[in-house]
């Protein structure tokens, strides 16, 4: 038990030498009813620097022991190693990635959970933090792809052209900058485009935004 808080304690000393996320990245998941974390890939092992409260009452573990720790925490015994790589692969190629893996809580309960990893880029367009989310699959359902994916597709199907555009760039990581400068319009644009994306997808944060449109296959 010593050695573990020992351990924390190390982890939590060495994000705070580190550049902590700023407040609009923090925002990203702070109001998500949805289990989320933000990992910072410029430090060693991409450990956890930001993780909201959804993501402590699905685990069962404390911010304190969290942060700083790469969230492989969740592995166990008959996680299976195949996932494991495809979360790797997508955090070496920078690419977004939704797999349904095995995970353990924190009293040893295992679950299958519907882990989506995403980039999120700086202005400069460099990869600058990792967004995670995490989704508890009902134990009595074969896949929670199915009814999630098909809700979602319907729900960006009603989207038009140009806000399906804003929200597949969204999903890439990219900022209202960026995205103002590939699609060629202003970065108020975006913004309004980004307000009303938030809307008439009725989620509360940019973190379900982006979830969502991964799940609808963007």
């Amino acid at each position: 038990m010593d050695r573990e808080k020992n351990q924390s304690e190390q982890n939590q000393m060495a994000i705070s030498r580190s550049d902590l996320p700023k407040p609009s990245v923090m925002a990203l998941i702070d109001k998500s009813p949805i289990a989320s974390v933000v990992s910072n890939p410029r430090l060693p092992d991409n450990p956890i620097v930001a993780v909201n409260d959804a993501f402590q009452a699905l685990t069962g573990y404390d911010r304190d022991f969290i942060i700083g720790r790469n969230c492989r925490f969740l592995a166990g015994k008959a996680t299976e190693p195949w996932l494991t790589e495809e979360i790797r692969r997508g955090v070496r190629q920078q690419k977004s990635v939704l797999v349904e893996i095995l995970n353990y809580k924190k009293d040893g309960t295992p679950f299958q959970n519907a882990v989506l990893v995403a980039p999120l880029f700086d202005e400069e367009g460099e990869l600058e933090y990792f967004l995670g989310s995490q989704v508890e699959i009902d134990g009595d359902s074969a896949s929670l792809a199915k009814p999630r994916r098909m809700r979602a597709v319907a729900i960006v199907k009603d989207l038009s052209k140009r806000q399906r555009e804003v929200l597949q760039f969204i999903a890439k990581g990219l900022l209202n900058k960026q995205i103002a400068h590939e699609l060629g319009l202003s970065e108020r644009t975006i913004k309004m485009h980004r307000s009303i994306l938030m809307k008439r997808l009725n989620v509360p944060s940019a973190a379900d935004m982006v979830r969502l449109a991964v799940e609808a296959g963007m």
